[in-house]
């Protein structure tokens, strides 16, 4: 059996160049290097890294004319990556992120190697002193962050997904822009029958941050938790896992502006079109919950 062709892509907005730069580096001296490398510029334009950072394998840089999100930027790369048609799993890092150890690529190749129905990947990430925020943590409560397994999401900062899971279930939503988008893309791969492992000895070293520091972050993060309901959830769970969630950022949240914000963006969710409906089926539903994350929080 020939091995698995792994691409790293790397969606950036311009502003963190030394970021870039480190996280490109981090990635060169993997041990088993991959055999591509997609850097989208999401609304700006890209300095020259291959030759000067002596990159391995094919380097590609895709400019694109505006911002497209989180999610828009990685659909780019992945567009690009199955022009090549010659990738079967892609590596998708934040662009200020870092991989500290030099075997992650080769770790990624040999999970998908010995699971056929292994469909994402998520890293731990950590902060310089070795810190994972519990957010991080794909778990309810406070879980180990070095305990892996099989879960029911994963974190946008550093994963794997293999490209055949993405050609049956569709890429990422690219409407949400930012927040919620990687629940809606783990849903539907878990009611395809794709696993979902989070693998914390994967490192991917990021800065401790707050998601609240985008100044979109309460809008949008109503308005796409509304349409995940709308287009993932089961009739019968749409008004249970909403009405969880404002009473969870009702107890939560103690800024007055924020909160503004907030319910202007679930109003927003509930007036605009929230795309195509592909609910889940109860079964998926039931296997969530027994993974220990049900989809009614």
């Amino acid at each position: 059996m020939e091995p698995l062709r792994i691409a790293v892509a790397v969606v950036t907005l311009g502003n963190r160049p030394a970021e870039v730069d480190a996280l490109l580096e981090s990635v060169a001296k993997q041990d088993v290097p991959p055999a591509r490398i997609v850097i989208v510029g999401n609304g700006c334009p890209l300095p020259e890294f291959a030759r000067r950072l002596s990159l391995p394998g094919e380097v590609t840089a895709v400019e694109l004319d505006e911002n497209l999100g989180c999610p828009g930027g990685r659909n780019a790369a992945i567009a690009r990556l199955r022009e090549f048609g010659d990738v079967d799993v892609v590596v998708e890092l934040d662009d200020d992120g870092l991989l500290v150890d030099a075997d992650v690529l080769r770790r990624v190749g040999e999970l998908y190697a010995a699971d056929e129905r292994l469909g994402i990947v998520g890293f731990r990430i950590a902060d310089e002193r070795g810190e994972t925020q519990q957010r991080h943590v794909p778990r309810i409560g406070r879980s180990d962050p070095l305990r892996g397994g099989y879960v029911t999401g994963f974190l946008g900062g550093g994963h794997a997904l293999r490209m055949a899971m993405l050609d049956e279930i569709g890429d990422w939503p690219a409407a949400f822009f930012f927040a919620h988008e990687e629940t809606d893309l783990a849903w539907r791969a878990a009611d395809a029958g794709w696993r979902i492992l989070y693998a914390p000895e994967l490192l991917l070293q990021h800065p401790k941050t707050s998601p609240a520091r985008h100044a979109i972050y309460y809008r949008v993060n109503a308005r796409n938790r509304v349409w995940l309901a709308r287009r993932r959830l089961p009739f019968a769970l749409v008004p249970v896992h909403l009405g969880v969630w404002v009473l969870l950022t009702l107890a939560r949240n103690r800024s007055a502006s924020g909160l503004r914000a907030w319910f202007a963006g679930f109003a927003e969710g509930v007036r605009e079109p929230a795309g195509e409906r592909r609910a889940m089926r109860w079964r998926t539903v039931w296997r969530l919950t027994r993974l220990g994350r049900p989809p009614v929080i």
